[in-house]
């Protein structure tokens, strides 16, 4: 018969399904909250047995478990799948909370190789390969996907807690700032953010309900953001250009999906982004700003997610 324990432990156990590109990924278990028994990190492929997603363990290990922080793994997906992320305690009503971080391993491409390309698309004036998004989603911790990746999404939707743009090779004429307007008053809802920034929270259970995207410089002169986003029992809203802001019907919903991309665009300055009259008001505060705020305050980005 099962014991109370086991009881309790399988309540507490928690499990996300992420999905993943073909390719090679690290998984590695970054932080946990008890830090005396912390909880294991199961990983499987969703659903299982799936013969295109594989892992590479150490010698001595047999199963794809890590079992406390700074522990690592290689997964390798010869095709598009999705991946479980299972987090057990490890003793009678112990933390179940754990970060995971899941970073894409790539050997490059040979310079002989031309890079794919979409005939509707112009050509980019920068690289975007180096380009990497984190976000941080509730029950799995930071996740790392690619320009034009989903972060949790339409498929496995999840509460995004904190999102950061990591780009090493960022043109220098080129200024990226983003912002987040959290369910709770926080210290970073609200507050513009440059590249290598961290916006929003970790581990607090408080959801991002507003996006702010802006683009700046020479650089961006034909550029612009493309943003799909999914706020809980909406749609996927796909927003573009220099300057985006996304939110939910009532502004209150969790996200639970974000798709950003940097495409090009004509060529020709974009008009300011307006909203309809079927959007609701707190988008519509976007078209006030009609050339670059200074996002270096927090007001500023604040009142373009709809705050006070």
């Amino acid at each position: 018969m099962e014991s109370d324990s086991a009881r309790v432990m399988e309540r507490n156990r928690q499990r996300q399904t992420v999905n993943i590109a073909r390719g090679l990924f690290l998984v590695r278990y970054a932080a946990a909250e008890d830090q005396v028994q912390p909880p294991t990190i199961k990983l499987s492929p969703d659903p299982a047995p799936n013969k295109d997603i594989g892992f590479l363990l150490h010698p001595d290990q047999n199963e794809a478990v890590l079992w406390q922080p700074d522990s690592c793994l290689v997964v390798r997906a010869l095709a598009p799948g999705k991946l479980s992320v299972e987090v057990t305690p490890t003793r009678d009503r112990g933390s179940a909370a754990a970060t995971v971080r899941i970073e894409p391993l790539s050997q490059g491409t040979p310079s002989s190789v031309a890079p794919p390309t979409n005939g509707s698309r112009k050509t980019l004036s920068c690289d975007l390969s180096g380009l990497r998004i984190l976000g941080h989603v509730a029950g799995i911790g930071d996740h790392f996907v690619k320009i034009n990746e989903w972060i949790a999404g339409p498929i496995a939707p999840s509460r995004i807690e904190g999102i950061s743009v990591d780009w090493p090779d960022k043109p220098d004429d080129l200024e990226i700032r983003y912002a987040v307007k959290t369910t709770e008053p926080q210290p970073a809802s609200g507050r513009a953010m440059g590249v290598g920034s961290f916006a929003g929270t970790r581990g607090r259970t408080i959801p991002i309900v507003g996006v702010l995207l802006e683009m700046s410089g020479p650089a961006a002169f034909n550029l612009q953001f493309a943003v799909e986003a999914v706020f809980l029992g909406a749609p996927i809203k796909l927003t573009t250009g220099k300057r985006v802001v996304v939110s939910g019907p009532t502004g209150r919903e969790p996200l639970v999906g974000l798709r950003i991309n940097i495409e090009s665009t004509s060529g020709t300055e974009q008009p300011p982004i307006r909203s309809s009259a079927s959007e609701p008001k707190t988008m519509g505060q976007t078209r006030v700003f009609r050339k670059r705020p200074k996002l270096r305050r927090a007001a500023s980005a604040s009142a373009l997610l709809g705050g006070e």
